[in-house]
C-alpha cells in the first residue's frame, strides 16, 4: 500500500514541476521544417564523404569502374541538391539568388566531371592530375550545402 502512494505522489510532483516549465512558442510546422532541414544536411554531408571516399579510390585505381561509380554518386547527390536546394537555402538564409548559385555549381561540376572522365580515359597521359580534379569536385559539392 506504502509503494502505491509513493508512485502516486511521485506523478504528481512530476505534473506539477512540468506545468512550472516556461512553454515556448513555437509552432509544430517549424519545428518540424527545422528537423526537415536538419535530416537534409545530414544526408548532404554523408552523401558528400561517400563521394570523397570514392575519389580516393578512383585516383589510386584510375579505372573506368570506379570512375562510373564516382560519377553516379556525384549525380545523385546533385539531384539531391537541385531539388531540396531551395528549402536548405531557406534554412540557412541564403538570398533569392541562391538556387541560380547551385545551378553555377552543378554546371561547373559537370564540366570537372566531363574532364576527369577524358583524363582516366587517356590513361597514358604522363602527369595525370586526377586528385587535383577531384579535389575541385569536392570542393564544388561542399559549397552547395554550407
Amino acid at each position: 500500500m506504502m509503494e502505491v502512494q509513493k508512485v502516486s505522489r511521485a506523478t504528481i510532483n512530476r505534473v506539477e514541476k512540468k506545468d512550472d516549465a516556461p512553454t515556448e512558442s513555437v509552432s509544430f510546422t517549424e519545428v518540424m521544417h527545422k528537423k526537415k532541414n536538419d535530416v537534409l544536411f545530414e544526408r548532404f554531408q554523408t552523401m558528400a564523404q561517400e563521394i570523397e571516399a570514392q575519389g580516393k579510390k578512383l585516383a589510386e585505381s584510375q579505372t573506368v569502374e570506379d570512375l562510373k561509380k564516382y560519377k553516379k554518386l556525384v549525380k545523385q547527390f546533385l539531384d539531391d541538391a537541385v531539388k531540396n536546394g531551395l528549402q536548405l537555402e531557406e534554412q540557412r538564409g541564403f538570398s533569392r539568388g541562391g538556387r541560380t548559385r547551385i545551378y553555377k555549381i552543378v554546371k561547373e561540376v559537370d564540366k570537372k566531371l566531363i574532364d576527369l572522365t577524358n583524363a582516366v580515359l587517356q590513361k597514358e597521359q604522363k602527369g595525370l592530375d586526377l586528385l587535383g580534379l577531384i579535389g575541385e569536385i569536392q570542393g564544388l559539392i561542399i559549397n552547395i550545402y554550407t
